[in-house]
């Protein structure tokens, strides 16, 4: 039986919930480290799902992650405001109360917020604000707007999560390039990963992170990018193999600049919903020294997230 969505909504067809019982992964991550890039859903009787929103998700609630964070042996989240509640942070703020000091935001906001509306977010834990330009998820921004919103929360020290997909790259360019604060890219800009790591299109985007120092890159969801799948499609234990060398290309070139993230609860996945267990057991294939594996989980989030715990 799926999950259910609670208030006045009904789940979106062929949405696939959020996988109970994950796996205890093998690889132990580092004290300290991080889930950089995590959701979550209402409930949706406590936080309503935005009226412009292009899917509707079964609830997936604070508690659940925060149970999730502890099986997979992680110490923090950084949690993303999902486009389905769009400019209404109010569940993402109360996960980050609840949360004791224990993760950090990235929030959505629209022009007409206000001073004194940012300070707030900032007080509650949030570091970032998310551009989407995924146009099957989400209505177009203008880029005036944008801009001067990343002005706006450049003064707070905060910086700007954009997702996008790999063919899109070369308008954008211009765009992102013009943004004032770090950029952080979510799942390398979703590369097509049946093309070859040498072709035009990965190295554009490794070119991007070479040109701008101040571009990093997350390199998560492998899930969505894989067309070999996890174990029982690939008929091998190493889960996503196809993925692994564009991830370990971008680890081992930018090792200052990269996260990871489990990107639970998974938003609009109808293929199969994955064994956040056997995510974190894609980590070690991506970032295969200690050296690396710390960068990813522990420094660089905690530097970018928590600065004032790394001086």
């Amino acid at each position: 039986m799926g999950k259910p969505t609670t208030g006045d909504f009904m789940k979106t067809a062929g949405w696939l919930d959020w996988y109970e019982g994950p796996s205890v992964p093998r690889f132990t991550p580092p004290a300290g480290a991080v889930d950089a890039h995590c959701h979550v859903f209402g409930p949706g009787a406590q936080f309503p799902y935005a009226p412009e929103r292009k899917y509707t998700p079964c609830d997936a609630g604070k508690a659940q992650l925060f149970a999730l964070r502890d099986h997979l042996g992680f110490a923090c989240n950084v949690i993303v405001q999902a486009t389905c509640h769009g400019d209404d942070n109010r569940a993402l703020v109360d996960a980050l109360h609840a949360a004791a000091g224990k993760a950090r935001g990235v929030a959505t906001v629209r022009r007409g917020i206000t001073d004194a509306q940012l300070r707030a977010l900032h007080e509650a834990g949030v570091r970032g604000v998310r551009f989407n330009f995924v146009k099957r998820l989400v209505d177009f921004t203008p880029k005036d707007e944008l801009l001067e919103i990343a002005g706006r929360i450049a003064v707070l020290g905060w910086h700007v999560v954009i997702y996008f997909e790999a063919a899109d790259l070369p308008e954008l360019w211009d765009f992102f390039t013009a943004l004032p604060t770090t950029v952080v890219v979510d799942h390398m800009g979703r590369p097509d990963v049946g093309k070859p790591l040498g072709g035009a299109e990965f190295a554009l985007f490794e070119r991007f992170m070479h040109e701008h120092p101040n571009v990093w890159s997350k390199v998560s969801c492998p899930e969505r990018l894989s067309l070999s799948g996890p174990p029982a499609l690939a008929g091998e234990q190493r889960a996503y193999r196809d993925v692994v060398p564009f991830a370990r290309r971008i680890v081992e070139a930018f090792p200052d600049r990269v996260l990871w993230g489990s990107d639970w609860p998974h938003p609009n996945l109808k293929d199969h919903m994955p064994d956040d267990g056997l995510l974190v057991d894609f980590i070690p294939h991506i970032a295969p020294t200690a050296e690396l594996q710390r960068k990813l989980l522990v420094d660089n989030p905690m530097r970018l997230y928590w600065p004032e715990e790394t001086r």
